[in-house]
């Protein structure tokens, strides 16, 4: 009797635990691959493509030094302000130390740094927080917080 509820008891963990393995097995590298599209569009000045892995919506949220964006629109406006406007430039985008952590088969959480590199040779970088969601049309991020070193 004790065999047989061991056996079972190791069958019903392996079926329990399969959704979860599933789903953090595809998570990482999606949300990974969405980091990737937004580094390439950002190297080639292309802000558009760049905000398309944000959440297109009023609800999304960026937070950044003592400021809070609402709305995916004021959040393409600030960066247009910050990176695109007279005098100023983007730069070139990398990404490292990236922590991807499936929290659901729908949401995920991402810790890294980002390091810009300037035509002038300043180097601006910092960290991100940011949230995923996955919506029909795949992994966008709903929340950013992303601070910049002194």
């Amino acid at each position: 009797m004790r065999r047989s509820f061991i056996v079972f008891s190791l069958i019903l963990l392996c079926a329990l635990s399969t959704p979860a393995q599933t789903f953090r097995s595809t998570t990482e590298p999606a949300v990974r691959q969405v980091l990737e599209r937004q580094q390439e569009a950002w190297n080639h000045h292309d802000l558009e493509s760049f905000m398309a892995g944000y959440w297109n919506s009023p609800e999304l949220t960026f937070f950044s030094g003592a400021k809070i964006y609402s709305g995916w629109q004021s959040t393409l406006e600030r960066y247009r302000k910050t990176y695109q406007s007279e005098g100023r430039e983007m730069g070139k985008l990398e990404f490292s130390d990236l922590k991807i952590e499936a929290l659901a088969p729908d949401a995920a959480l991402v810790r890294g740094a980002w390091h810009l590199t300037m035509s002038d040779g300043k180097t601006p970088h910092g960290w991100f927080t940011l949230v995923f969601r996955k919506f029909p049309d795949g992994w966008k991020i709903i929340h950013d917080h992303t601070s910049a070193a002194e």
